[in-house]
C-alpha cells in the first residue's frame, strides 16, 4: 500500500510542477505581448507627434538636416523622421532614378526618385524627393514610365523618411542597363551617399516622401502606406496566452484537485450510511 502511493506521490508533483511551469510561461508570453504593444504605440504616437508639427520650409530643413558626408545620430534621426516640409526650388529632371520591383496598391513598378534643389541662400543644397510610383511595361522592361517633371521653380510638400528599404541584389544585376549598376536610370536600390559620391550632388542624409496633390498631372501615384501602430495583433497574441494559461489552470484544478480529492470525499460521504 505504501509502495503504490509513493508513485500516485511523484505523479501528482510532477504534473503539479508542469503545470505551473506551463502557466509561468503562457503567462509571461502575455504580458511580453503587452509589452510589445505598449513600446508599438509609444513609437506611434511619436510619428504622429513629428507629423502634426508646423512644417519646415528651406532654411529650417537646409539648417536641421544634415548633409549625407556627415554623421546622423540616432538621437537626431528621431527628431527629424516624419516631420513635415513645405519647400520651393527646382527639380533635377536629368538625374531621376526609378527603383524597380515596388508595390503601391497591389501592382509591381517603380519608385520614381528626383533630386530637388532647394531655393535657399544657401545655394547647392539638395535633398532626393520619393515624388511616387509609376506603372512598369512589362513587354520591355527597359522602358521607362512617362512621367511629367515641371520645370523652373515650385513648391512641394512632404515629410521627411529614410530612402527607401533596399530590397535583395544580385550582385552585377542592373537590368541589362550598364555594366556597374550605378548609373543606370532603373536600379533596384538606392544608397544616397553613393549617389552623392557619383553625381557630385550635395545631397542631404534623407529623403523628403511627397504628398504633393498634383501625381496624376505628373503620371504618379502617392498611396503611400499609413503609419498603423499595428497594437491590435499583440493584444490578440496577448489574449491566446492568457486564455491558455487560464485553460492550464482551470484543467488543473478539475483533474488534480476536484476529481482526485474532492469527488472521491464527496462520493463516500454519500455512501456512508447514517
Amino acid at each position: 500500500m505504501r509502495t503504490s502511493r509513493i508513485p500516485d506521490l511523484w505523479r501528482f508533483l510532477l504534473i503539479s510542477f508542469a503545470a505551473l511551469v506551463c502557466t509561468g510561461i503562457t503567462a509571461s508570453l502575455g504580458f511580453w505581448q503587452l509589452g510589445r504593444a505598449a513600446q508599438k504605440q509609444e513609437i506611434f504616437d511619436a510619428m504622429a507627434r513629428q507629423q502634426a508639427l508646423a512644417p519646415w520650409g528651406n532654411a529650417e530643413l537646409a539648417s536641421q538636416v544634415p548633409a549625407i558626408s556627415q554623421i546622423l545620430n540616432d538621437a537626431k534621426r528621431k527628431e527629424l523622421l516624419h516631420r513635415p516640409a513645405k519647400l520651393q526650388g527646382q527639380w533635377l529632371a536629368e538625374q531621376t532614378v526609378f527603383l524597380e520591383n515596388r508595390q503601391m496598391q497591389g501592382k509591381v513598378g517603380f519608385y520614381v526618385l528626383t533630386p530637388f534643389r532647394l531655393a535657399t541662400p544657401q545655394e547647392g543644397t539638395v535633398i532626393i524627393v520619393q515624388r511616387g510610383w509609376a506603372p512598369r511595361n512589362f513587354m520591355d522592361r527597359m522602358v521607362l514610365p512617362p512621367v511629367h517633371t515641371p520645370a523652373g521653380m515650385v513648391t512641394i510638400e512632404g515629410r521627411l523618411e529614410a530612402p527607401p528599404s533596399k530590397l535583395m541584389e544580385l550582385e552585377g544585376a542592373d537590368g541589362g542597363a550598364d555594366p556597374d549598376g550605378q548609373k543606370s536610370r532603373i536600379r533596384q536600390n538606392a544608397d544616397i551617399a553613393q549617389w552623392a559620391q557619383q553625381s557630385s550632388l550635395p545631397l542631404l542624409a534623407l529623403s523628403l516622401v511627397e504628398t504633393s496633390d498634383d501625381a496624376a498631372s505628373q503620371g504618379l501615384l502617392r498611396d503611400w502606406p499609413q503609419i498603423n501602430a499595428g497594437v491590435q495583433k499583440h493584444y490578440g497574441y496577448a489574449f491566446q496566452w492568457f486564455g491558455l494559461s487560464v485553460l492550464v489552470v482551470l484543467l488543473y484544478v478539475w483533474f488534480q484537485l476536484v476529481r482526485r480529492f474532492y469527488l472521491p470525499r464527496r462520493a463516500v460521504r454519500i455512501a456512508a450510511p447514517r
